[in-house]
């Protein structure tokens, strides 16, 4: 059976296994790199060069972080879409999910690489931070996604012991209880706990 669960007419032997990885190989592993590939150049030409700059010191200080980030930040967007539709794109507690959901799942995925927590939760928070800096957004949505980031990083703290199934079960808790803020909110009060802008 190939990748895509079709069984192949061909006797078992080394010519006949050569052609199928071959197949399987030009058919599926190559476009999907190359899709990947292209989405990531796609997005690296909307920065300036100054936000190049400052990601290139970061992954070369911050090497061995580079591959679990990214596999945290596709395996945070498949979640939140599955738990939640498209409404994480919006201001709602389902965006506050996603942030916190992101920090955690880059320190958890992180953490498997370098057992060190602080080690780790400086690159998770250089790296988000990076992001809202580079990808800017409005004043107040752009602190919403600072603070929720944060209270990403305590719950992978809080919750280090815990399976990520348990961790999402908590984060989607805590998103029912989101306060809702606005510009003359004081995120001091919120310590710990989600926010988010609109109501879903």
């Amino acid at each position: 059976m190939d990748l895509f669960g079709n069984k192949p007419c061909l006797k078992n032997t080394p010519q006949a296994m050569e052609r199928f990885w071959i197949w399987n190989y030009t058919n599926f592993i190559i476009p999907k790199f190359t899709l990947e590939t292209m989405n990531l150049i796609k997005t690296l030409r909307r920065l300036d060069l100054k936000s190049i700059w400052v990601l290139t010191k970061l992954c070369l200080r911050f090497p061995l972080f580079i591959f679990p980030t990214l596999s945290a930040t596709k395996n945070c967007m498949s979640i939140s879409t599955q738990h939640y539709g498209r409404s994480h794109y919006k201001n709602g507690p389902a965006n506050a999910f996603r942030h916190a959901f992101w920090n955690y799942l880059i320190a958890k995925k992180c953490h498997h690489t370098i057992k060190n927590e602080a080690v780790v939760l400086t690159w998770v928070e250089k790296i988000t931070d990076w992001h809202e800096e580079a990808f800017p957004n409005r004043k107040l949505a752009r602190k919403m996604d600072l603070h929720n980031n944060e209270v990403g990083r305590f719950v992978f703290l809080k919750y280090s012991s815990q399976t990520v199934h348990n961790v999402i079960v908590i984060l989607k808790k805590m998103a029912l209880t989101s306060s809702k803020v606005n510009t003359n909110s004081n995120f001091a009060n919120f310590k710990n706990k989600l926010v988010h802008i609109i109501d879903e």
